[in-house]
């Protein structure tokens, strides 16, 4: 195996997005002696971010890259869920081994914002990252990739990966239009730290409230541990969007108790922290085209019904070493395989995606009815082995 070109330069790969996929990236190719290079269009590195699971593939990719010992210090570990009704009253605890049956001993759960900062802690000594800059143009020709970028510079690599996430401009430059790739899954979601923990939620606790179209959830772990999450069905999702996560949320929940009015009070203080958007996926026929690859949400994002969003960008950043460690010198074939063997597992999780929406947002009263039905019987002496055995076996698929 050799990462050096036929004059002996190490070489060179330039990554749009520091996110999950691109930091991933960026770790792996360097220790196949690539020289990456990431560009970022946010001004500094985010730090917000909900909770991102990491099983299966996704904690076998966090091993290989060597960063799952330094996420063992950010697991968040288990808490209760309690399943609550509009006025913030108690219905229904989930017992904590059904959570861990669907977990399993191998996991870790952890911020996205500490998953991004590990990456980061992991490559910044060796990557150059330059902020507040986008790829604003794309040329190639067999032996390089030519990209210029926001500032008027211009830089050539042996390869260039979209890593830039669900409204990626990469991807627009190559393989057009985001409008020819996003699916609309018809909701909004946004997900926020919270900078005051409810008076009323427990410790080490979640609330959940699930009705007809929407979820509002509230995790209490303590200060700097806490966040919020909602979802909610719109036919108009750009219009949402347009009136800010504070109006649009308010509209959306202002009429739950419990927590929920102490959540949406922190809204205008922490704007900047809320991630707030629609509920899409990305399908596209390829997702590389000669010496340009796309990755992550770029490329499939599978949208957090599915969940594995994050687990998906790990392993596709640990596969594509794989594909071109295989394939030295050759890109578009490293390239051809490394798509070739992804794309299962993105299909499942992006049907399992459309199936959660009815779990996220039920469209009516009697599917919220036979959901908290189905918890509920889990929770019977007699059913609880059962149902963390099928859930286990789910968990492992």
């Amino acid at each position: 195996m050799t990462n050096t070109r036929p004059d002996n330069s190490t070489r060179r790969v330039i990554i749009a997005g520091a996110g999950i996929a691109g930091l991933a990236t960026a770790l792996r190719l360097h220790r196949s002696g690539w020289h990456p290079l990431i560009v970022e269009r946010a001004p500094a590195r985010r730090s917000s971010g909900y909770m991102v699971n990491l099983l299966g593939a996704g904690y076998e990719a966090a091993e290989q890259l060597g960063i799952a010992e330094a996420l063992r210090r950010h697991d968040l570990g288990p808490f209760t869920s309690i399943l609550v009704d509009a006025e913030g009253t108690h219905k229904l605890t989930v017992p904590t081994e059904l959570a861990h049956a669907a977990l399993g001993e191998r996991a870790l759960t952890v911020f996205r914002g500490d998953l991004e900062a590990t990456l980061f802690e992991a490559v910044r000594d060796d990557v150059e990252v330059r902020f507040a800059t986008t790829v604003t143009g794309v040329t190639q020709d067999d032996d390089r990739v030519h990209v210029t970028f926001s500032d008027g510079s211009h830089e050539e690599a042996d390869l260039l990966v979209g890593a830039d996430g669900l409204h990626s401009g990469v991807s627009e430059l190559v393989f057009g239009p985001e409008a020819e790739h996003l699916v609309d899954l018809g909701c909004v979601v946004a997900a926020f730290p919270l900078s005051r923990v409810p008076e009323d939620l427990p410790d080490c606790a979640g609330t959940t409230f699930i009705g007809p179209g929407r979820t509002a959830a509230v995790i209490n772990l303590g200060p700097g541990r806490s966040c919020a999450f909602f979802t909610y069905r719109t036919a108009d999702a750009a219009a949402h969007l347009a009136r800010g996560p504070h109006r649009a949320l308010t509209e959306a929940f202002g009429d739950l108790g419990g927590a929920i009015p102490a959540v949406l009070s922190q809204l205008s203080a922490s704007s900047a922290e809320v991630y707030f958007d629609s509920v899409s996926q990305i399908k596209m026929s390829a997702w590389h085209d000669g010496r340009v690859t796309l990755l992550g949400d770029s490329a499939w994002c599978v949208s957090l019904f599915a969940g594995h969003g994050a687990a998906l960008a790990l392993t596709g950043a640990t596969t594509l070493g794989d594909a071109l460690d295989n394939h030295p010198g050759d890109i578009p074939s490293a390239l051809s395989e490394w798509e070739s063997r992804r794309r299962p597992d993105v299909r499942t999780r992006q049907a399992q995606a459309r199936k959660g929406m009815v779990q996220y947002t039920p469209p009516t009263r009697a599917h919220v009815w036979a959901q908290h039905a189905a918890i509920r019987a889990m929770t019977l002496p007699g059913l609880r082995q059962l149902a963390r055995r099928s859930i286990a076996r789910a968990a492992r698929a």
